[in-house]
Formats: structure tokens, sequence, C-alpha cells
């Protein structure tokens, strides 16, 4: 009856009539339960993480402390320091053409590597074919097979090619074994990449290849640091290939001379550590620059594939 009147009288009602049934019952909070679930104390991260730190930092302080500590010392703080190990190692046990052999199988391995896991993930990414399937299983089952399985076969497959003794037998081993989780990476990280860029860059005239090189290549940045720093690393550590397919000193690399510092009846400490500071300090350099390349690379290319 009042807002007939209301309506005849052409004025409105500013009060909304009121919802039927009663007010929605807000939900009670325990005090504190949010900040329980938001707020982690900082020791709950901290303390973790520094035993952890401990854990990982405390062999490679005792290995530095053997390295620059003078022969005989047993003290705990590397007070007074000396080089006498480095220079052993480097001059009189051929450190330095063992580290020049490891130079050039790493980075020949990361080039070979990253070029063939490149053309064989952008196949796999672009083309479809009847045994794709059955080829990604092939890659994924070949990681399951030792390296150590295969030494025969590849000692007389070297020994046919008349390979042996060179450092192009490394680099081909080391290669043939980083490809199958390369290229499933690299595959992972083409299929991020739109394909209506290329279809683009090919309508304006490109061909596939320079379509590839202008617009999806630089954007492979990240999977192609991945690729290659890992491909590095593995063939920098390597030792088993090393040692069957280079005999000759001079053609040795240096997980392999670190093994001649160990004699048959004493080992020379400061020597061999001195030998594995020189050994760590290229892979630690590489991966304080990568890292943030590195982790980016390997989660793209885990996301398809």
């Amino acid at each position: 009856m009042t807002a007939a009147l209301a309506e005849k009288n052409g004025t409105h009602s500013a009060r909304p009539a009121a919802p039927a049934g009663p007010p929605p019952a807000t939900p009670r909070r325990r005090p504190g339960r949010e900040r329980a679930f938001d707020e982690v104390p900082r020791w709950q991260i901290y303390v973790p993480l520094g035993i952890y730190l401990v854990f990982t930092l405390v062999p490679f302080y005792w290995m530095f402390l053997f390295a620059v500590r003078p022969a005989g010392s047993t003290s705990l703080v590397p007070w007074p320091m000396t080089g006498e190990h480095f220079s052993k190692v480097w001059n009189e046990r051929s450190f330095a053409l063992f580290f020049q052999n490891s130079m050039i199988v790493g980075i020949c391995t990361l080039i070979s590597t990253t070029l063939v896991a490149l053309a064989g993930g952008y196949a796999l990414a672009r083309f479809d074919f009847k045994i794709k399937n059955g080829f990604m299983l092939a890659l994924l089952c070949s990681q399951f097979i030792p390296g150590a399985l295969m030494l025969v076969p590849l000692f007389e497959i070297f020994r046919n090619l008349q390979l042996i003794n060179s450092l192009g037998s490394v680099v081909i081993a080391e290669t043939v074994f980083q490809l199958p989780l390369s290229i499933i990476l690299i595959s992972g990280f083409i299929k991020n990449v739109p394909p209506s860029l290329e279809e683009a860059a090919w309508v304006d005239g490109c061909s596939r290849f320079r379509a590839f090189c202008a617009v999806v290549l630089p954007l492979l940045r990240p999977g192609l640091i991945a690729v290659g720093s890992f491909a590095f690393v593995h063939s920098w550590n390597h030792f088993l290939f090393a040692l069957m397919f280079l005999s000759e000193q001079d053609k040795q690399t240096i997980p392999v001379g670190l093994n001649t510092l160990i004699g048959a009846d004493s080992v020379d400490l400061g020597a061999l550590a001195a030998g594995g500071v020189i050994a760590a300090v290229p892979v630690v350099i590489v991966f304080a620059f990568i890292q943030k390349w590195l982790i980016t690379g390997f989660s793209a290319g885990a996301v398809k594939g």
C-alpha cells in the first residue's frame, strides 16, 4: 500500500526491502590461524638451509685447506698459505696439458651436442611422422643404459676408425650419451614458441631456415644455455671414457690426471687437493654466470614435450 502511494505521488522509497530469512553467518576464525599459514618463522627456513650449506661447503673447505696449507701442517685455518701444491701439479704433473685437453673436449662436446639437439628437437616439435612416439620412447629408454655397458662396442668402433688416443673419440662418445636428454629438453622448449611467429616470417618471404634463425633461435637462449652447460660439465667431469679411449699421457684429461696422483703406497693429499681445486674452478665459474638461464631453460623445457 505504501509503495503504491509513493509511486502515485512520484516518489520512491530510499530504503531497500529487507531480505527474507536470517543473515548469513560470518565464519569465525581462530586467532593466529592466518599467521600460522601465511607467516613462517624465519628460523624454520634458515636452520635447514644453514645445515645444508654447512654439509655442502665443508668438503670444499677441506679440499681448499689441504691445497693451500704447507705440507705437514695440521692447522684448521689456511694460514700461512702456500702455492707449492698448485705449482707442483701444474708444472711437474702436467696439469696444464690436462686442463687444455679437458677444455677442448668440453667445448667441442658443448658445440656438437647443442647443434645436433637443436636439429632433432626442432624436428620433434614441428613435424609429425609415424614413428615419432616410438622415437621419443627410445630416447627416454636410452637414459637407463649405463655408459660402462657401451665401452666394448665403442672401443671396437673407434679402433676401426683409428680414433683411439684421439680426443675426438671422447667428444663423440660424450655427445652420443648427452643427446637424448638434450633433444627432449630442446623439443619441449621449441613447443613453447608459437608456430604463428614462423608462419608470419614465411609470409614475409623468409625460408624455413631463415625464419628459424631470425625468429625462433633468439627465443631459445635459456634452453640452449641449459643444454650446452650440462653437456660441458658432464664431459669435463667424466672419467670413464677418457680412461678407456686415451692411453697416452699427453691426451689425458683432468679426471684421469687426478687419478694419477693416487699412488699404490701413498697419496700426496696436497697435490690431489690442488688438482681438485683446479678442476672445480671452471665449473663454478660457468654455473655462477649462467645460473638464471640454467633454471629457466630446464623448467621451460620440461613443461611440454
